[in-house]
């Protein structure tokens, strides 16, 4: 059985998910000095991660419909 979240379910998931991404590295880069190379990198590990589960189907994303999907020629 492969773990599927619903295309709202992703969405939140993913909200979520940037939100406190995006607070971690802030509250780190604030309480220790970090170069921004290092922060990049961080930026970039959270995004792969995201991007793994999406490729994995884990997640699946409807972008809160602001995107039209494929309509199939019948």
């Amino acid at each position: 059985m492969k773990l599927r979240l619903s295309p709202l379910a992703s969405d939140i998931v993913i909200s979520i998910y940037v939100v406190i991404s995006l607070y971690f590295r802030f509250s780190l880069e604030n309480q220790t000095p970090i170069s921004p190379l290092n922060s990049v990198v961080i930026g970039l590990c959270f995004v792969t991660i995201l991007w793994v589960l999406i490729k994995l189907k884990v997640l699946n994303p409807n972008w809160f419909g602001l995107f039209k999907g494929k309509k199939h020629k019948n």
